[in-house]
């Protein structure tokens, strides 16, 4: 499931804390898509594996690949080939198990050549998409999975390229488009554009969870939240930056936020029509207000039946694709000798009524049992520490952050 660990060095431990509470609720394996705790991800992930740290089993993309001068804090940031070649040899150094790259200040041109160079590598790559490049350019390029369903909606606007060149040269900015998109998109049309992707094999994560979030803060007070009280006060604190975007929406602005996540929404049956698979995905972690690790894959799962698939294709997009993703199917997805135990043991059937996820009665990870008892008093620690945590927050130094991956990371 897509997430992140994040928020700056200050947070290590408010982070670490959601280890167990993604047990607890039945996640037995994340994937972290970037963020600036990589090198403690890493160690997580490595000592998760040896046995020596209890938690879900971590994939994680190390820091992401981005353009210069990007927004987001512990990017590994490009200008040229060169650079490109340092941050991919860092990558493999630090052993990531995928790419993640993104679209804040990317050149369109190397967003390409970055595609082409870790699929080359044998990673997977995780992504955004630059509104300056068109689905089929970044599908040809080898994108293995589109994050966010916005991409996948742009894409099915029948004037996609023109739109595309005109971002380019600038005739058009970012805030310009998704008007045009929903203005034009055409149901046959993004029906041929799926099934190409589809054919080249590139997945869709749909995020409903944190999309619809952020769509509706507007309507929606999460701040009387009950499972708030699993979360340290560092990192709730990341949440400001989007409550104060979506307060500064104008009722236009609003609207259109409404508009684009329904429609969005909307194409998961016509993307499983085309044959493209949906991978469960929630981006919970720092920063994304309100979209809870742990309970918000439940969520997750509740809003792709909502909108369109069957409660199998839901629980196949999280327990089946998942893994096919990182060619692990051999080792997860089914109750066979040979196999990880991680299972999940509930006391209703999802099959009938996709919330039954919710109803956990114990958790198998790697072969030891949890019973339901001891999975409540491990919510009440997860409870008690994100209480005793102390008020800090994020990390906000980009030059400073910036400076300690130039060393540890941009390595010939």
């Amino acid at each position: 499931m897509h997430m992140h660990f994040g928020g700056g060095d200050s947070l290590i431990e408010e982070n670490k804390n959601l280890l167990p509470l993604f047990v607890a609720h039945g996640i037995t394996a994340v994937r972290d898509a970037a963020a600036d705790l990589s090198i403690e991800v890493i160690k997580w992930r490595n000592e998760i594996n040896a046995g020596r740290l209890f938690g879900p089993t971590i994939f994680t993309s190390g820091p992401k690949l981005e353009g210069i001068n990007s927004i987001w804090v512990g990017d590994l940031e490009i200008g040229d080939s060169r650079q490109l070649q340092y941050a991919l040899d860092s990558l493999k150094r630090l052993n990531v198990d995928f790419v993640k790259i993104t679209d804040n200040t990317i050149k369109p041109a190397l967003y390409l050549e970055g595609l082409k160079a870790a699929r080359k590598l044998g990673w997977p790559v995780s992504g955004h998409i630059p509104y300056a490049l068109t689905m089929d350019q970044v599908v040809d390029a080898g994108l293995s999975s589109v994050e966010h369903m916005g991409y996948v909606l742009k894409a099915g606007a029948t004037g996609e390229a023109t739109i595309a060149q005109n971002i380019l040269e600038g005739k058009l900015t970012s805030k310009e488009v998704m008007p045009l998109v929903l203005q034009q998109f055409d149901e046959k049309y993004a029906l041929e554009v799926y099934k190409r992707m589809a054919a080249k094999g590139t997945a869709v994560v749909p995020t409903l969870s944190i999309s619809r979030v952020t769509a509706y803060m507007d309507q929606e007070n999460h701040w009387n939240d009950d499972y708030l009280k699993y979360l340290g006060q560092g990192l709730k604190n990341t949440y400001f930056w989007r409550i104060k975007r979506a307060a500064g929406d104008s009722k236009e602005a609003i609207a259109l936020r409404h508009q684009v996540f329904e429609k969005s929404a909307s194409l998961l049956p016509l993307l499983q029509k085309a044959g493209v698979t949906i991978i469960a995905g929630t981006d919970a972690g720092y920063l994304n207000s309100f979209d809870y690790p742990g309970v918000g894959l439940h969520d997750e799962l509740g809003l792709l039946v909502k909108y369109g698939l069957t409660p199998l294709e839901a629980l196949q997009a999280s327990i089946i694709n998942g893994p096919a993703y990182f060619k692990k199917s051999n080792e997860y997805g089914k109750i066979s000798k040979g196999y990880f135990a991680d299972l999940l043991l509930l006391d209703a059937n999802p099959l009938i009524d996709i919330s039954n996820t919710k109803k956990i009665s114990a958790v198998m990870l790697k072969g030891k049992y949890i019973s339901r008892n001891e999975l409540d008093k491990l919510l009440l620690q997860i409870k008690d520490k994100a209480a005793s945590s102390p008020l800090k927050s994020r990390i906000t130094c980009k030059d400073e952050i910036r400076g300690k991956w130039v060393i540890s990371l941009f390595v010939k």
